[in-house]
């Protein structure tokens, strides 16, 4: 009986590591992993397709060599690269808010002012208007 365990255990540090494996080990979200993926912060050592039971479809996902997970928890890269996209995200936001400040100066530039004719604006143009102003309503 403790060889057939022994047996299924021995090559085990070297099997690839599944994504809810990897999010489970590194304590990532699902978007982070995504996100480093697509960008090559986490290498990918390839792919699997599956047929699930119980579906037409096959299913692709991407597996992680466990040594570079290893690797990124010793270095704890997980936290330089959330630092790292939070400072992204800041200029990111930064950025947008400056487009949006221009824009709305933009807008605001084409649009005739009326900030020093605003009492004048909403006055109608009626004759005696200005005699009514001089004198009030009770003369």
């Amino acid at each position: 009986m403790p060889s057939i365990i022994s047996d299924a255990l021995e090559g085990i540090e070297s099997l690839p590591v599944i994504p809810r494996e990897i999010q489970d080990i590194l304590t990532i979200s699902t978007t982070e992993r995504h996100r480093w993926l697509n960008d090559g912060r986490l290498p990918s050592a390839g792919t699997r397709t599956v047929k699930l039971r119980g579906r037409a479809r096959k299913i692709t996902f991407h597996v992680f060599d466990p040594r570079v997970v290893e690797d990124i928890l010793d270095r704890d890269l997980v936290t330089v690269w959330r630092e790292e996209d939070a400072e992204g995200a800041a200029e990111n936001r930064r950025r947008a808010a400056v487009k949006a400040k221009l824009t709305r100066s933009l807008r605001s530039s084409k649009k005739p002012s009326t900030e020093g004719s605003s009492d004048d604006a909403w006055r109608p143009k009626l004759s005696g208007w200005e005699e009514f102003r001089r004198d009030g309503l009770l003369r």
